[in-house]
């Protein structure tokens, strides 16, 4: 909206023209100001110079129009006069924090005071300009803003995401076994205890660690996570505890450990069970005291970090032959959160193959528009010894080399083409339910009346799709209304 104003010699046109400009705000759909000031010229001066660097402004002539405004449509920029008749600025700029709590609010007067300028402040204003205005000062003001706004949509686009993939929605599962993991982690991570995350390789223990640390009060901190058994004693000390200049040959400057990284967030530390004793030792010392020394330095560093910590091995076993110290294992393990395999937990497996697929064809820029019912069959019988990331990788694999948009048994990796697979998994896999190969196969069978078979092949095909009932339709051949019926007839679940 732009208003003509004839003759109009504005204080604020006293300097030359400006030059057009690239608007410095982020790139992008062009940032909506609202200009509200009575003074028709004035308004239109702001207006038009803000438009030369790239802004959408609308312009309201009083007070009351400006609140109108607000009320019908969004801006993310409101730059206000603070004196006018009716509706003031400081009105427009409650209304502003009201209606649209994340705009920024620039507030100009010419009748400038120290207690107006501090009333604008603490009542949220982004700035507050003095007339005459400098029309490259309300520019750079006015970039500020739109800068403000960016970096606040991009801090909550980033949180928004890590909810996506470490909230408790990405732990992926509706089997009973990961339900109780999630319920557990619900009740874990508002507290400020250490928990022991067990499991095997490839289950998911970092995704756990980060998404209790996502649902903590240590949310806004760091989560900084070490892999203990990849380093030597030395190295692993220094990267905890951080060193000093000389304290050994290759320390050529100061370094901070993860601890005082961390410090105030959460620590992760993978694989605990392969620590050294001599590190375990200088762990437990921490966990009591809260006080670290860097490695060369008599110099003591109080850290406020939370403790978690994952291992696949056995830590009774451990203690028992000497190799883990038995008051650093109960100081660990507080609480223990224990990850099931991926052969316990079968019924998950459509729901991570779908999620997988999603996730690796928009890494690839591929378009995969589903998996056949022969390839899913495969996947759901398969072993996985390598747990999830095995799945992930397979089906990574299956996107990255597919050329039609479907994943097929032509796009399995090497070790599930052969039919032996298959069947062995599908025998012994551990699914659940009856084993219709191994010993007795067939004759398990034999003396079952038809009705028994089909209600039985019925059961065990729910529990390999998760209970998707077009998809078990699919693989047995009928429809999925004649799947429903019978499904009421034989009384399953």
């Amino acid at each position: 909206m732009r208003f003509a104003a004839a003759g109009f010699q504005p204080s604020i046109a006293n300097l030359p023209p400006a030059a057009p400009q690239k608007r410095t705000a982020a790139a992008g759909p062009p940032v909506k100001v609202l200009i509200v000031d009575n003074d028709d010229a004035h308004a239109d001066a702001m207006g038009a110079s803000l438009e030369k660097v790239g802004y959408d402004c609308v312009l309201a002539t009083s007070g009351g129009d400006g609140a109108k405004l607000l009320e019908r449509d969004a801006y993310e920029i409101v730059v206000t006069d603070l004196v006018m008749p009716g509706v003031g600025g400081l009105e427009i700029l409650a209304k502003s924090k009201e209606l649209l709590p994340d705009a920024e609010v620039i507030l100009v007067t010419g009748h400038g005071t120290v207690e107006s300028a501090v009333e604008a402040m603490r009542a949220g204003a982004f700035n507050y300009l003095l007339k005459p205005l400098d029309l490259q000062q309300l520019r750079a003001v006015v970039d500020n803003a739109a800068r403000s706004q960016h970096l606040r949509r991009a801090n909550a686009e980033l949180s928004r995401r890590l909810d996506e993939k470490f909230g408790f929605e990405g732990v992926i599962g509706n089997s009973e076994p990961m339900r109780g993991v999630v319920e557990r982690l619900s009740r874990i991570a508002p507290t400020d205890a250490t928990v022991l995350i067990q499991g095997g390789t490839g289950t998911g223990k970092e995704l756990v660690a980060q998404a209790i640390h996502q649902n903590s009060p240590r949310k806004p901190r760091p989560f900084v996570a070490l892999n203990c058994g990849a380093l030597s004693e030395n190295i692993l000390e220094s990267e905890l505890f951080g060193h000093v200049k000389g304290a050994f040959t290759d320390a050529a400057r100061d370094r901070v450990g993860k601890f005082e990284y961390a410090d105030g967030g959460t620590l992760f530390l993978d694989e605990v069970g392969d620590m050294p004793l001599a590190t375990q030792i200088k762990l437990l010392r921490v966990l009591e005291s809260g006080e670290i020394t860097r490695v060369g330095s008599n110099e003591i560093v109080k850290v406020n970090v939370r403790i978690l910590s994952a291992t696949n091995r056995d830590l009774e076993a451990a203690i028992a032959d000497g190799t883990f110290r038995e008051d650093l294992y109960h100081r660990l393990k507080v609480l223990t959160v224990r990850l099931p395999r991926l052969v316990e937990r079968r019924e998950d497996i459509p729901l991570l193959i779908d999620h997988f697929v999603k996730m690796h064809a928009a890494r690839h820029n591929k378009e995969i528009t589903g998996v056949s019912t022969a390839a899913r069959r495969r996947l759901l019988a398969y072993d996985w010894p390598g747990n999830v990331r095995e799945l992930k990788n397979a089906v990574e694999t299956m996107v990255v080399i597919d050329y039609d948009g479907v994943l097929d048994l032509d796009d399995l990796p090497p070790e599930m083409i052969g039919g032996d697979q298959a069947a062995n998994g599908a025998s012994g896999g551990g699914g659940g339910g009856e084993n219709f190969g191994g010993a007795g196969g067939l004759a398990d069978l034999v003396g079952k009346t038809f009705s028994e078979l089909e209600a039985l092949f019925i059961a065990e095909t729910l529990k390999v799709t998760g209970g998707n009932r077009e998809e078990a339709a699919g693989m047995l051949g009928i429809g999925e209304r004649t799947l429903y019926r019978k499904i009421k007839e034989y009384g399953l679940n």
